[in-house]
């Protein structure tokens, strides 16, 4: 449970070293961040999408695609990130997890009431879906033991555009196997919803993509304007 805390505050912005210290605005936050979390576990069960297909690269070329019932492209992906994380790989799976319309009724309710409680409670969700999404990866990499899998990614990331999203949702069904949709600018509601790829292949995977090069907030982010990185909170 302490990790889990400690990823809800971080995402409020509270970092590792105010978090150990624990002033008592810190320990309050911290009790009530706890409380949030058995709440929503009780509360709240994510919703999971995941399929597998083979991969078809484009001879001398940076595009992919994942080829659907009788080879046709489910879903055709190009430029840097894919290249670096495909370019081993035979298959490649979609996952698609969601907190679903309870969640988002549950923070408009937080809203109504007050903006703070508001926050915490959307940094729950956060922590929420991750984990859902970690632990999809996880059932991916015990039904496929022979295989090795490459960091997740998601569109939004480096070059890969939120433009992929309607044909990524489409191959998962999505909209009638979990009700999710995407609005006219490609974002998804319910809101707390995520999308990702995990490329499968023979070989271990030694490209990652974590860090500040390939996140889609890097622009705007609050940590990057004064000289700090979330991953090192």
């Amino acid at each position: 449970m302490t990790a889990r805390i400690a990823e809800v505050l971080r995402c409020l912005g509270v970092s590792g070293q105010a978090f150990e210290q624990g002033s008592p605005a810190v320990e309050q936050l911290k009790q009530e961040a706890r409380q949030m979390l058995t709440g929503l576990d009780a509360a709240i069960v994510p919703k999971t999408l995941c399929r597998v297909f083979p991969l078809w690269r484009e001879e001398d070329s940076r595009t992919f695609s994942l080829l659907g019932a009788y080879g046709s492209p489910v879903l055709t992906l190009s430029g840097h990130l894919v290249t670096t994380m495909l370019q081993d790989c035979s298959h490649a799976a979609l996952l698609l997890c969601t907190l679903g319309l309870p969640f988002d009724g549950l923070l408009r309710t937080q809203q109504a009431r007050g903006m703070a409680k508001a926050a915490l409670l959307d940094a729950c969700g956060s922590v929420l879906v991750e984990e859902a999404c970690d632990r999809a990866e996880d059932a991916l990499r015990s039904k496929y033991p022979h295989l090795y899998l490459t960091d997740r990614f998601s569109p939004g990331y480096g070059d890969l555009p939120l433009t992929v999203q309607p044909d990524l949702l489409l191959a998962l069904d999505a909209e009638k196997q979990a009700g999710v949709y995407l609005t006219d600018s490609c974002l998804m509601n319910p809101s707390k919803t995520v999308t990702a790829i995990v490329g499968l292949s023979e070989q271990p995977q030694g490209a990652k993509i974590r860090g500040c090069g390939f996140c889609s907030l890097r622009e705007r982010c609050t940590f990057r304007k004064d000289g700090k990185r979330c991953d090192s909170l």
